[in-house]
């Protein structure tokens, strides 16, 4: 079991147990799933820049990412239908507990003039986004072999009501807001 799932057994729900008089430890919020996303706008003029994508994303989640496709043709953006436009990868049990651990202890602390978190990035239903500006702040990419600085989203599905229920458990969780 990893070091994270076994802190939110012990301390995290009866924390939020106390804070929000939970009869249930069901009841307990818990997150769900963690997608990570890479849009890559620019694949739709050179579709080698998507290789690069999915090695770096499957490096840092631990996992095959999926490569998303565009559902219409917008000829504006020169963009047809069934034009690769990024990869995406969703997270769930053991490995989801894994990239939150590096997420939050590992990952952010690397960002420059790093303050924290906004905490207003919920979505009136305790989800959590937070977007990424370069994919080398993840110890696992090697800066040698990075062509092109890549954003993605981070998306962290919990099962918390509202955003006070959310923002409680990633607290507890570690993760940095600002204050």
């Amino acid at each position: 079991m990893s070091r994270l799932k076994e802190r939110y057994n012990k301390e995290v729900v009866a924390a939020l147990t106390k804070e929000f008089s939970y009869t249930n430890r069901m009841a307990v919020p818990k997150i769900e799933k963690i997608s990570v996303n890479i849009g890559l706008g620019e694949a739709t003029q050179n579709q080698k820049l998507m290789d690069p994508a999915v090695n770096e994303l499957a490096m840092i989640a631990g996992q095959r990412p999926v490569v998303t496709k565009a559902r219409k043709s917008i000829a504006a953006f020169k963009l047809r239908e069934g034009m690769s436009i990024g990869c995406m990868v969703t997270l769930r049990g053991e490995r989801m507990y894994e990239f939150f651990d590096r997420l939050v202890n590992v990952a952010l602390p690397r960002v420059r003039d790093f303050r924290g978190v906004s905490s207003k990035s919920f979505d009136g239903r305790g989800n959590y986004t937070l977007a990424v500006k370069d994919q080398l702040i993840f110890p696992e990419i090697d800066y040698n072999k990075v062509d092109k600085v890549k954003g993605m989203n981070v998306c962290i599905t919990t099962t918390a009501k509202t955003d006070a229920e959310g923002l409680a458990l990633l607290k507890q969780l570690g993760m940095p807001f600002r204050p």
